[in-house]
């Protein structure tokens, strides 16, 4: 069922293994035992694709109707639940609103807690450079009368090369 369009995405192999002392590496290099991981990434604008279908699906519980706001899907869809950034990506990100803002009501977006200073009907933008971390992303609307709705929470990383990495620059 529908895929989100993809205009230049670049796809990125990464190896995860833990070592017999507990340590987790990654390294874009096989190691024995290593788990395989997937990440995309994307540039300005540009929205991956993604199923919408079960686990880690975009349509996470908190995105069905928005009771008192009537909106029908109400979702962040880029970047994905857990998704993994590298270096300097830029990230883009989208939020999937049906119907659109109504007159009277706005967004604020909230990154690790903190809110964002985007416009307030802002369903689209990009964050530049963040720092090596685990983020966590959601939006909430409001209201003229003070009701508001928050949308499904997505905790994406960042993860910068290791300065002990011979691919590092």
């Amino acid at each position: 069922m529908g895929l989100l369009a993809a205009f230049a995405v670049q796809a990125a192999v990464v190896y995860k293994w833990v070592d017999a002392d507990g340590v987790v590496h990654f390294s874009d290099q096989p190691s024995p035992g290593a788990e395989k991981i997937f990440t995309s990434s994307s540039s300005a604008g540009t929205v991956i694709s993604a199923p919408r279908s079960s686990g880690g699906s975009l349509q996470a519980s908190g995105t069905s109707q928005a009771s008192g706001l009537g909106y029908t899907e109400f979702s962040i869809t880029s970047p994905v639940s857990e998704q993994t950034f590298f270096g300097d990506d830029v990230i883009a990100v989208h939020l999937s609103l049906v119907p659109t803002l109504k007159p009277g009501q706005s967004i604020t977006w909230h990154l690790n807690g903190r809110q964002l200073d985007y416009p307030p009907d802002a369903v689209a933008f990009s964050l530049p450079h963040l720092d090596r971390g685990t983020y966590a992303l959601a939006a909430t609307i409001t209201d003229q009368s003070g009701e508001s709705q928050s949308s499904n929470g997505v905790s994406f990383f960042v993860r910068q090369p290791s300065a002990l990495s011979p691919q590092h620059k």
